[in-house]
């Protein structure tokens, strides 16, 4: 017996010492002794009960330990089964957590400089292990691969987990997640200089991930990076231009422009005559136009006049020169560009001039419109305080005179105040026409009333006068109605103008009429007509000249809103009178009122 538990012993000692690392737990050693011990007593019972006479009383008793022996085995397989799923979990949940970082290259191996010899002759040199250079947040480190990994599946940007020592044990994929950033510069190796903010002032150089490596990557197109901030990973075109900035060219003839002929004139010898004979200026050294101003007061025209341009100018560029263009119309609202964060206005209007380049070489006719330019354009204060527009304007000039080696771009400004843009905008080689868009005359009012009348059913009274002959009720309701607006009688008078050299001028509403307006009127008429056609549940009603009588009224009694005295200046620009020839503007509603009230306390 003492030979057997030093030869135990001794087998267990040589155990232990070959490894080292693989030494058993106690409560398994534990438990594997007490499972041979059950198994041994089990044994000795058996062979007991086998050496028992079965006629021996004790035979019952062995059998009873046996039972209980077998129960005792059971209870001891549940207790280390539940010992077992409780030393898992507590090894889970104590276990070390694992790092994530990012992948960032495999290493190439280091050859060794001193060579070795074997059998006195150099040998070959032999590679070191595989290292990949791996980030872990700001921090960056060259660590080993678990030889159970491929290193040559990673990719470039890929998560990786990493253990205590650094090591990669796992490939997690791409971040689905992480920032999204716009691209400053593309490097010539290939790697992104990005900006970590809005305004551009805080850029970072990272790499580029392998999905990105054969993306046409262009500066102002946006990135996903990783969260770690090191590789980009997902490229998104640039939309901001085309959420901004670009605008669907409407079908629009110049024949529904109404009243207008001499400021289309204008824009057609300007803007249409270099594009479409270009051999012409050419021969007689003339370039072409690059910026046309339209000014004028609110609603007559200005911005429609831009997008009936567009799309004229290319209908016929298409018919005479048989090229397959599209037009590219930029609509820029002003106000939109202004933006909080020094040097971001910049950036963006840099990006419309840029783009408008780029779509320029791929064979369009580009629209530069920018709407509401005084906002934008506004003249530049030399005061010390800092201004946007002392910025905006030298940026806006500077990519004005980058266009004269450029090709079918076009640069139309539109302005209620054209005395607020800065006059380095409006000098000659930069903006070259100014085209005013005046109120409508007679004439023009009763075209423009036509195009919204035009395709409008009329009151069936009306048509059954002329026997049926819908144009000739039409011509009458358009001369009634004009005759209406156009009158000069107490009820129309709007506004008295007092002079300094002490005239006075009464504005009526033809005055004050504009495309616009005319329009609203028209739809005004169209609500009378509709509901008087649910009232008499008819459906043969039309707009009768009562109707569009009762809308002028209407219209022009909710546009009584008045300037107070500090800002009459801006409305006599729109009432095209010079504002040192005006002592004051008074509106009619108020003498009324006065005159009103004398009489009702007489």
């Amino acid at each position: 017996m003492p030979n057997d538990r030093e030869s135990r012993k001794a087998r267990s000692n040589s155990s232990s010492s070959d490894n080292p690392r693989e030494e058993p737990d106690a409560a398994e050693t534990s438990a594997e002794y007490s499972s041979e011990m059950q198994l041994q007593a089990t044994w000795i019972l058996d062979e007991i009960i086998k050496m028992t006479p079965r006629n021996d009383v004790r035979l019952g008793y062995m059998m009873a330990l046996r039972e209980q022996l077998e129960t005792d085995e059971a209870m001891m397989g549940e207790a280390q089964k539940v010992i077992a799923e409780f030393e898992e979990a507590y090894n889970k949940l104590t276990a070390p957590a694992n790092r994530i970082g990012v992948y960032l290259g495999a290493v190439e191996p280091d050859v060794k400089a001193r060579p070795k010899f074997r059998l006195g002759r150099p040998s070959a040199a032999e590679p070191e292990s595989t290292t990949v250079r791996i980030a872990l947040g700001e921090q960056e480190y060259i660590t080993n691969v678990d030889p159970k990994l491929d290193a040559l599946n990673l990719k470039v940007g890929t998560q990786v987990k990493v253990n205590e020592a650094f090591a990669v044990v796992g490939d997690l994929g791409y971040a689905p997640g992480g920032p999204i950033v716009k691209i400053n510069d593309v490097l010539a190796d290939g790697r992104l200089r990005v900006s970590m903010d809005a305004q551009g002032v805080q850029s970072r150089v990272v790499y580029r991930g392998e999905g990105l490596l054969s993306v046409n990557l262009k500066s102002g197109s946006e990135v996903r990076m990783e969260p770690n901030f090191k590789v980009a990973l997902e490229y998104f075109e640039a939309k901001e231009s085309g959420d901004y900035y670009l605008e669907e060219v409407p079908v629009l003839p110049w024949n529904r422009i109404g009243g207008q002929e001499e400021a289309i004139g204008v824009i057609k010898d300007a803007i249409e005559l270099p594009l479409l004979h270009p051999e012409l200026f050419t021969r007689f050294g003339k370039r072409p136009l690059k910026g046309i101003l339209l000014y004028g007061p609110p609603g007559c025209g200005k911005t429609l006049i831009g997008k009936a341009t567009a799309y004229n100018l290319t209908r016929e560029y298409r018919e005479r020169t048989g090229n397959d263009v599209k037009e590219y119309f930029m609509y820029i609202n002003g106000p939109k560009i202004l933006n909080m964060w020094l040097g971001e206005s910049e950036r963006m209007v840099r990006e419309i001039f840029a783009q408008a380049r780029d779509k320029s070489r791929e064979g369009h006719l580009v629209f530069i419109f920018i709407d509401e330019a005084e906002s934008l354009l506004r003249t530049r204060s030399s005061g010390r305080w800092m201004n946007i527009s002392n910025t905006i304007v030298p940026q806006f000039c500077a990519e004005m005179d980058g266009l004269v080696a450029l090709e079918n771009v076009v640069v139309m400004l539109t302005s209620n105040r054209p005395d607020y843009i800065d006059p380095a905008i409006l000098r000659p080689e930069r903006i070259d026409r100014k085209v005013k868009v005046v109120r409508p005359d007679r004439k023009a009012s009763r075209d423009i009333y036509k195009i919204y009348l035009g395709d409008v059913p009329l009151d069936p009274t009306l048509v059954r006068e002329h026997k049926g002959n819908c144009s000739g009720a039409l011509d009458e309701l358009l001369d009634l109605i004009t005759e209406y607006t156009f009158r000069r009688e107490d009820e129309t008078e709007f506004l008295e103008v007092y002079l300094k050299n002490a005239g006075t001028e009464t504005l009526h509403w033809r005055d004050l009429l504009s495309g616009a307006l005319i329009k609203s009127v028209v739809e005004r008429s169209k609500d009378f007509a509709i509901k008087r056609s649910i009232e008499k549940m008819s459906d043969v009603e039309g707009i009768s000249l009562e109707d569009l009588q009762r809308a002028v009224k209407v219209e022009f009694k909710e546009n009584e809103i008045f300037p107070k005295g500090d800002s009459i200046e801006d409305w006599l620009k729109l009432l095209d009178y010079d504002p040192e020839n005006v002592a004051t503007i008074k509106p009619i509603t108020a003498r009324r009122a006065v005159t009103e009230t004398r009489r009702n306390i007489i």
